[in-house]
């Protein structure tokens, strides 16, 4: 659980509508494709990384080094989504800029990282994710049995709905409550319908390649833990996921009830706390009449959740315990992921290729060192203001779909694949992912000069992958049929580790013998 699923998807769900639920729909089917086709047969392969299962299945440093910078891109932007997202709490309630809130956040990130390694993370994340889903339910329960009598918020925001829409009518919003797919003008788009169906497959193949989730995998006590771990992650995911409907519709009325029609000069203290952080919250009074209009209030979707207690009035040890729930999202997330890159950094490329002599010691030692490097640089680019947490963390999610996805499936379901196959497929795959999101986002006039069109075929950045996924398997599939197959000792390895029961053929660290 990030910072992304408890700050910004009730927010994206609030602004988006239907548009929002592809984060729901894609981020929890992720966790399906991980059950069925990775985490059991990661677990018994037997190694504790990603870059490690590449570097044994495929046979050397060469596809080891490609996870390695697939791991970095991917975790790295992930990293500081869920830094943004503790510099957006911290400067709302230590009342500090944005710019020196990342690196004030950024210490407590640190700490939880640098006391322990990914057993102790794991350990502080059951903590942390207790904080974070008590914080989450508790703003939207209340609210529920406020308005309607009932403490299930599930069951009752479909009438929080009806009332938005009564009060959108005397509003005078025009929009389509039955039509899911449409463009600003009310028609149905297939641009719209495409871009809904691709952020889905992104999310969720990014899901099933991230390394910091796969790698709790590795480490759990056997391959049938492995797949029921699974299971219990959806559950709990599914507490969260399940409200954040509830959230936005209820975030909605109580803007609309309390905000909306009220007199400028009297808005509640809330409304100027929130725009003196970073501006994501902005009022604009266009007819100059003094009274706030809908079009007048423009809410950034990372402030939706944080800013709903004080909206609704709700005590302040309320809105207090939300923020913390923030925190504890954006740090567990955030400890995982640097650890993840640190771990990547010293053990598969310092360890593995450039020192093998080096000990245990020594090793830790380089990884502190870059975890804290790593995590200063991420800070210094939240502070920049890249986008939105959950538009960055799509990002991290296509790029991993796009890098490491297929060398993954098609290292356990098809034996064939060789290792000069699965790296050009990983770096193809991963190179137009990244083409398309650098291009589009940050060199749009170059990319149409040289395309003709701003996006092909109307698809967004934050599905880039949608393009590099069908490019890795492609190229890894014919270039692995054009060339040698693997060892037959691995070919027998792979078939072994998708048996359900039994040994497996060999031993993985047979490989580096």
């Amino acid at each position: 659980m990030s910072a992304a699923s408890f700050i910004s998807m009730a927010g994206g769900l609030y602004i988006q509508g239907y548009g929002g639920l592809a984060f729901v729909l894609g981020w929890t089917g992720g966790y399906v494709l991980v059950a069925i086709l990775l985490a059991p047969y990661l677990r018994k392969f037997g190694q504790f990384t990603v870059p490690d299962f590449l570097g044994v299945r495929y046979g050397g440093n060469f596809a080891r080094g490609a996870g390695v910078l697939v791991l970095f891109c991917a975790s790295f932007t992930y990293v500081v989504a869920q830094v943004f997202g503790v510099g957006i709490i911290t400067s709302r309630f230590l009342g500090i800029p944005f710019e020196i809130a990342v690196f004030v956040g950024l210490v407590g990130i640190l700490v939880c990282s640098m006391l322990g390694g990914m057993r102790a993370v794991t350990w502080t994340q059951v903590a942390q994710y207790i904080i974070l889903i008590i914080a989450y339910l508790i703003p939207v329960v209340w609210l529920s049995t406020k308005k309607y009598g009932i403490p299930i918020p599930e069951l009752t925001y479909g009438q929080a709905l009806q009332q938005i829409v009564e009060l959108e009518s005397k509003l005078g919003v025009v929009k389509s409550h039955i039509a899911a797919f449409q463009d600003a003008k009310g028609q149905f788009s297939w641009t719209v319908f495409a871009n809904f169906f691709a952020l889905i497959l992104c999310l969720m193949v990014g899901t099933a390649s991230l390394p910091h989730i796969l790698m709790r995998y590795f480490t759990t006590p056997n391959v049938r833990d492995a797949r029921s771990s699974v299971g219990w992650s959806i559950f709990f995911i599914f507490l969260l996921y399940f409200t954040a409907p509830a959230y936005a519709a209820f975030a909605k009325l109580e803007v609309y009830s309390n905000v909306i029609g009220q007199p400028i000069a009297s808005l509640p203290a809330w409304v100027n706390n929130w725009h003196a952080v970073g501006g994501l919250l902005t009022i604009n009074d266009i007819n100059k009449d003094g009274i706030l209009q809908l079009n007048e209030l423009t809410l950034n979707q990372d402030i939706i959740v944080l800013a709903t207690p004080e909206i609704a009035g709700l005590p302040y040890v309320i809105s207090g315990l939300v923020a913390a729930g923030g925190l504890a999202a954006a740090l567990s997330t955030a400890d995982g992921l640097l650890l993840a890159i640190a771990n990547a950094l010293s053990h598969d490329v310092y360890y593995k290729m450039i020192n093998p002599k080096a000990n245990a010691t020594r090793r830790l030692v380089v990884a502190r060192v870059l975890l804290v490097g790593v995590a200063i640089i991420a800070a210094a680019t939240a502070g920049t203001k890249p986008s939105g947490i959950i538009q960055m963390v799509a990002w991290a999610f296509s790029l991993a779909a796009a890098g490491l996805f297929a060398p993954l499936v098609m290292g356990i379901w098809w034996k064939r694949t060789n290792s000069v196959g699965a790296v050009t497929g990983m770096l193809s795959g991963f190179g137009l992912c990244l083409f398309y999101l650098v291009m589009t986002r940050y060199f749009p006039e170059t990319f149409e000069a040289w395309f003709g069109t701003k996006l092909w075929w109307g698809i967004t950045n934050i599905s880039a992958g949608i393009f590099g996924i069908p490019v890795a398997f492609v190229v890894t599939w014919v270039v692995s049929m054009m060339t040698a197959p693997p060892p037959k000792e691995m070919m027998d390895f792979v078939d072994s580790i998708r048996r359900p029961k039994g040994e497996i053929a060999w031993t993985a660290g047979a490989v580096h013998e």
